[in-house]
């Protein structure tokens, strides 16, 4: 085993079990991922071959193994509801206040500010909220995949969807743009 591409995976850890910890909301759960991908990573070092950055294909791995813990985990069967996001809308359904609109999101992604601030937000999520938000904006899966995953029908999850939108905006506005 080349020691070098050792170190190199190592060093990618603390970015993997964030990543992780983001998907599972669970940290003993995010470690055990992390650690199969990088027992798979050093394993698999021949298949490597550089033709893709280090840190996507660790991740095209550990999305994996997130996939094969959340198939793992218990499933919830509970609707989970938010009376802070409920509160944005009246009783038929229309917006209080209309959100302001953003500037320019797309140069917000490349701060790493911003970043930390949406991670944040990301944790406030109520749990299965934020596991169907992040199966589909971060591991790309299709809604048929996350139905089956949480076990929930295609209704829910997106209102789930849509939920989490709502309050990751304004999580946003109030922690980042309102600070601008």
């Amino acid at each position: 085993m080349n020691d070098d591409f050792r170190s190199q995976v190592e060093a990618q850890r603390p970015y993997l079990l964030r990543y992780a910890s983001l998907q599972l909301r669970d940290r003993a759960a995010a470690e055990d991922a992390v650690q199969e991908t990088l027992v798979a990573a050093l394993a698999g070092e021949a298949g490597f071959g550089g033709r893709s950055n280090l840190r996507t294909w660790l991740t095209g791995i550990l999305k994996h193994k997130i996939i094969d813990a959340i198939r793992k985990g218990s499933r919830e069967t509970a609707i989970e509801s938010d009376e802070a996001l409920e509160a944005l809308f009246d009783a038929n359904g229309h917006w209080v206040a209309f959100p302001p609109a953003w500037d320019h999101p797309d140069r917000s992604l490349e701060d790493k500010q911003f970043l930390a601030v949406l991670e944040l937000c990301l944790e406030g999520l109520p749990e299965k909220t934020a596991r169907a938000f992040m199966m589909r904006e971060h591991l790309g899966l299709e809604t048929d995949e996350i139905c089956k995953e949480l076990g929930i029908t295609s209704t829910h999850c997106w209102v789930l969807l849509y939920r989490a939108r709502m309050a990751l905006r304004k999580c946003l506005e109030m922690n980042w743009f309102e600070k601008q």
